[in-house]
């Protein structure tokens, strides 16, 4: 059953016949019911849905983070849509039934602050060391902006990440990665301004494999 509020012109709230009446961020919608599925999916279909796959899995294991670092592409969409939609269309490589992201092209934040300068990560013991040059006062950035440590494990399709472990001026800080022993990561950089409203685009910081 569908609620129309504000009179018989006002947004619908439910499923009335075929249509399907809601608001999401404020905006109130009208779309169709999905019709039921009669036909074998064709091989266009089964391929856009293996590169949808590929990118969705690696951004599912970062949804917090993206929440974080993609707000200011968070126009009339989610920051987890944002996120998706870079990726696809910039990290996805391969042809079917080979899809994968290309890591050094993938972004796990998205934003105008600065980056940091030199930026490299090291594995020793149970962490991953991060190391950069501080670049405090260039352009926007601050001495007080958080660095935002990433790790992914593809194996095991995981992402531990980090915001508040190290600070731009700081030029270092670690992430423990104890539970990656064995396998090889890949790994990103970032910062967020200390109020959380500005992000820097994430850099590569390379392929590692942890060892204890």
């Amino acid at each position: 059953m569908a609620r129309i509020s504000k009179g018989i012109l006002g947004p619908v709230s439910g499923t009335v016949g075929t249509v399907i009446g809601g608001s999401w961020k404020g905006i109130s919608y009208l779309r169709s019911q999905p019709a039921a599925k009669k036909h074998s999916p064709t091989t266009d279909q089964i391929d856009h849905q293996l590169r949808f796959s590929v990118v969705l899995n690696f951004i599912q294991t970062m949804t917090g983070l993206i929440q974080l670092t993609f707000k200011k592409y968070a126009i009339k969409m989610s920051e987890f849509n944002a996120a998706f939609s870079y990726n696809y269309h910039n990290a996805l490589t391969g042809s079917a039934p080979d899809y994968a992201i290309d890591f050094t092209k993938a972004l796990v934040s998205r934003g105008e602050l600065p980056n940091a300068a030199a930026p490299s990560a090291t594995v020793t013991g149970n962490s991953i060391y991060f190391t950069w040059t501080d670049n405090s006062g260039t352009g926007a950035a601050a001495a007080t902006d958080n660095a935002v440590l990433v790790v992914f494990c593809p194996n095991l399709n995981v992402t531990q990440y980090s915001t508040n472990s190290a600070t731009r001026s700081s030029g270092a800080g670690a992430i423990d990665v104890a539970n990656f022993n064995g396998e090889m990561v890949e790994t990103w950089i970032a910062f967020l301004s200390e109020d959380g409203k500005e992000a820097s685009n994430s850099m590569y910081t390379g392929e590692l494999t942890v060892t204890m």
